[in-house]
């Protein structure tokens, strides 16, 4: 098959901790079920730079988890895709699991392993260098690179006319927190939502508690310049972290009641601690700030139970893909989920400085364009 190996320009993390390393790498052409998309763009999340300095990730590894881009080839069993279609690539899922046959394939059972286990299903990689395999399938793509593997399960046709440098982020991180406050917690016209952090996933948030009609919706972060733009975006109230106690503060907004919604998309100590008091009886709380496994939060249970709360955690949004992404190019198109006010381009060859920007907060949602 050495013949048939597609070369690729890949940026690779080869040690925890350590620099991506943009490098020439093979491909090996898609098997049976899956699709050969040639990148366009790839957005940078969170995820993929914790990925990067885990210990416990498998290394050398192709990262990228919000592939957009054009198939240019198609398994013998793909049915769902044609050559020349566009796709944004998202999470990976089974699709016969429980979760997964009841249409819920961000629980899906194997998720995990899916997405994170550096390998296809059955432990094999489709990448190699010069010094061996890499590991590669990352939530099922891999799209740090100028080719990228998928399954037509989390390959999603999009529309022709849709610019595709701009839609990576709609493979996980915005419909994240869109799907959140839209399919998870079911916000409600008239209701109040408190957003914490406003990065790529609490600004989509905040954007969408504007497009469900909440009434009241705070922003609470550390950047003075993320708290104005979500203003901008939807915000009726925006809150320093630095300036005076959160909790207090969001009381006040809401005239001692607090409020039916809280999400937290920082995954800390002490937000999460404010997005549980801050809530009104009846109230919900989701997580989706990625706390690391074990995390621990003290709740008062019977506080919990008295007032009929609800915690909960949200994975991708609770979202189909196949219809929630297309639905939020829809609303981009038509000017109600402007989420291009988040992005930032940066060239594959500047991976390390969009990594560096995003981890400072200088650039709420980069995005690595891929090199013709």
């Amino acid at each position: 098959m050495a013949h048939d190996l597609i070369d690729i320009t890949a940026a690779v993390s080869r040690e925890p901790g350590g620099p991506f390393s943009v490098e020439a790498l093979k491909l090996e052409p898609p098997r049976p079920d899956e699709v050969l998309v040639r990148v366009v763009a790839a957005g940078m999340c969170h995820t993929d730079l914790m990925a990067k300095d885990a210990p416990h990730m498998p290394h050398p590894m192709v990262l990228g988890h919000e592939g957009a881009g054009v198939v240019e080839q198609v398994g013998s069993a793909v049915r769902k895709l044609e050559v020349g279609d566009h796709v944004v690539l998202t999470f990976m899922f089974c699709g016969r699991c429980a979760s997964c046959l009841k249409g819920e394939p961000s629980y899906c059972e194997r998720i995990l392993p899916l997405c994170f286990g550096g390998a296809r299903e059955d432990g094999s990689t489709s990448t190699h260098g010069v010094a061996g395999p890499v590991h590669d399938h990352f939530f099922g793509q891999s799209s740090f690179a100028t080719w990228a593997l998928a399954s037509e399960r989390n390959a999603i046709k999009v529309a022709k006319d849709a610019p595709l440098e701009l839609l990576g982020p709609l493979g996980c991180g915005l419909p994240t927190g869109a799907g959140s406050v839209i399919n998870s917690l079911k916000v409600g016209v008239g209701q109040s939502l408190v957003v914490f952090g406003t990065g790529a996933v609490g600004m989509a948030a905040v954007m969408a508690g504007r497009l469900v009609g909440a009434a009241t919706i705070i922003a609470v972060d550390l950047v003075d310049s993320r708290l104005a733009l979500a203003r901008e975006l939807g915000a009726t109230h925006a809150i320093d972290a630095r300036s005076g106690d959160v909790v207090e503060q969001v009381m006040a907004i809401t005239g001692g009641r607090g409020v039916d919604f809280s999400l937290d998309a920082t995954g800390t100590d002490k937000a999460i601690a404010s997005a549980l008091q801050v809530l009104a009886v009846r109230g919900t709380c989701g997580f989706v700030g990625g706390a690391p496994p074990g995390a621990l939060a003290s709740l008062d249970l019977g506080w919990l139970m008295t007032g009929g709360r609800t915690v909960r955690g949200i994975l991708e949004g609770d979202a189909v893909p196949d219809q929630f992404i297309p639905a939020l190019i829809e609303l981009h198109r038509q000017g109600r989920f402007p989420f291009d006010r988040l992005v930032k381009v940066y060239d594959l060859a500047d991976i390390n400085q969009a990594a560096h920007d995003s981890e400072t907060g200088k650039t709420i949602k980069p995005v690595i364009r891929m090199p013709s």
